[in-house]
C-alpha cells in the first residue's frame, strides 16, 4: 500500500470480505477538512498518530456517532451505520456497538465500580443476575478485585480508567475506540494501564483503534500505525515499517529520527551544503542504482549519530564559516534552541532542521547556545537513504 494511500488499517482484501470497521470519513469545518478512509480487520489494533489538530479525535467521534458525516460512510461488518449525503443513514451512537474511551473515564459518580459495569451490560441487554456476575469478574480481570463497592471518588485515576476499560470490554463491542486514554495518567500508572490494555485486547480479540501521541502506545498495542496530518493520512503500514521509513518530518520525530529530503546526482545525495555518499549510506537493501540522478531521497538518521563542533561567523557576511570549507558528511548550521532529554541535551538547528543529541557535559564544553554557528558531521554509513516517489509528502 502506498504511503500516500488514504486508507487506514488492514489491506483492502477480497471485495466480499467482511471487515470489523470500514469507513470513508469526510468532515468539513471552517479552515479544516478531514478526509480519510479506513478498513480495520476483526481483532486488529490500529494506532493513529498525528500532531494536535490533525483530526484524530474527530475521526473517532465520527465512527462512534458523536459527529455526523458530511460525506462518506461508516460500516461495521455487514451493517451500514452511517452514510451521507445520499442516501442519508445515521444510526444512534448507543446502537452502533462501538465504544469510545477517552482521557476521562466518565464513570457515573453516584454508582459503585461494580454498578458502573452492570449499567453498561444492562443497556446492552444482559439480565440483572448475569450482569452482576460479569461485572464482578471483569473487576478482577482489570486488577480491582475487592473494590466492587467503591465509588469513583474513592478510586485513583488509574483505577477509574481500569473500571472504564472493564465497562467498555464487558459488552463485547464490535470495536473499541481509545482516544489518548493514558494522557492524564502519571508515567508509572500509564505503563500499568498500557500493559493491561495489551493483555485484555489480545485476550478478548477486540478490534480497536488507538489515537495517541506516544510512540510507545503504538509499539505496545498496535500491529499497524497510521499517521494523520492536516486531515489526511500521510503514511500507513506495519508499526515497525512506518517508524523505520518515516514519510514525513512529523513521523520521523515520532520515531526519534531526523529526516532531511535532498536530491541525488552522480552518486552523491545533497541538501544545500550537506552531502553524503549514496553507496555508503544504509538504504534498506536498496542498491546505489536505485537512486537515479535527479531523483529525490530522504536521509534518515538518529540524533545521536551527529557530531558537533563550534565554528566562527564570517565578519563580512555574518554567515557561519569554517577554514577550508566543509567536507562530505559535514554541513554548517545555526542552533535554534536546546531541549532537555533523559540522557542529556537535544540541540535543534536550522537549514536544514536537524536534531542532535549530546551529553550535558559536551554541550557545556562547547558552550553551545541558541544563535551559535556549528559544524555538524554524520558518517554516511549511519544514514538510511530512502528513495522518494515523484511527489512525496513533506
Amino acid at each position: 500500500m502506498s504511503r500516500r494511500d488514504r486508507g487506514i488499517g488492514g489491506a483492502a482484501g477480497d471485495a466480499g470480505a467482511v471487515t470489523a470497521l470500514d469507513a470513508r470519513v469526510v468532515v468539513q469545518r471552517p479552515g479544516f477538512r478531514l478526509d480519510a478512509s479506513l478498513s480495520v480487520e476483526p481483532g486488529e489494533v490500529v494506532a493513529v498518530m498525528g500532531p494536535s489538530g490533525a483530526g484524530k479525535s474527530t475521526l473517532l467521534e465520527v465512527l462512534a456517532g458523536l459527529v455526523p458525516l458530511d460525506e462518506g460512510y461508516v460500516r461495521s461488518g455487514a451493517r451500514t451505520l452511517e452514510a451521507a449525503p445520499r442516501p442519508r443513514v445515521r444510526t444512534a451512537p448507543s446502537r452502533r456497538g462501538i465504544v469510545l474511551l477517552g482521557q476521562e473515564p466518565r464513570l457515573f459518580p453516584h454508582l459503585t465500580a461494580h454498578a458502573n459495569i452492570v449499567f453498561g451490560l444492562r443497556v446492552h441487554g444482559a439480565d440483572a443476575p448475569s450482569a452482576a456476575i460479569a461485572a464482578h469478574d471483569w473487576l478482577a480481570r482489570v486488577g480491582l478485585a475487592g473494590l466492587d463497592d467503591r465509588r469513583p471518588a474513592e478510586l485513583s485515576g488509574g483505577q477509574q480508567q481500569r473500571v472504564a476499560l472493564a465497562r467498555a470490554l464487558a459488552t463485547s463491542p464490535a470495536a473499541v475506540l481509545l482516544d489518548e486514554p493514558l494522557t492524564s495518567l502519571d508515567t508509572e500508572t500509564a505503563g500499568d494501564i498500557r500493559a493491561l490494555l495489551h493483555d485484555q485486547l489480545l485476550a478478548t480479540g477486540t478490534t480497536a483503534i488507538v489515537a495517541t501521541h506516544d510512540a510507545v502506545d503504538a509499539v505496545s498495542l498496535a500491529s499497524r500505525l497510521v499517521v494523520l496530518e492536516d486531515g489526511l493520512v500521510t503514511q500507513t503500514g506495519a508499526v515497525r515499517d512506518v517508524l523505520a521509513e518515516p514519510a514525513t518530518r512529523f513521523t520521523a520525530a515520532v520515531a526519534g529520527l531526523n529526516r532531511v529530503v535532498g536530491s541525488v546526482s552522480a552518486g552523491r545525495w545533497q541538501q544545500g551544503r550537506f552531502t553524503l555518499d549514496v553507496a555508503r549510506a544504509v538504504s534498506g537493501g536498496q542498491g546505489a542504482e536505485t537512486f537515479a540522478d535527479g531523483g529525490e531521497a530522504a536521509a534518515v538518521f538518529a540524533p545521536g549519530a551527529v557530531a558537533v563542533d563550534r565554528i566562527g561567523i564570517d565578519a563580512r557576511t555574518g554567515a557561519p564559516h569554517v577554514e577550508g570549507g566543509v567536507r562530505r558528511g559535514e554541513w554548517l548550521a545555526r542552533v535554534t534552541r536546546l531541549e532537555p532529554t533523559p540522557a542529556g541535551v537535544r540541540i535543534r538547528t536550522a537549514d536544514p532542521e536537524v536534531a542532535v543529541d549530546l551529553s550535558a557535559g559536551r554541550v557545556a564544553d562547547l558552550g553551545i547556545a541558541p544563535g551559535m554557528a556549528v559544524r555538524l558531521r554524520v558518517d554516511s554509513a549511519a544514514v538510511r537513504l530512502i528513495p522518494l516517489d515523484p511527489a512525496p509528502p513533506q
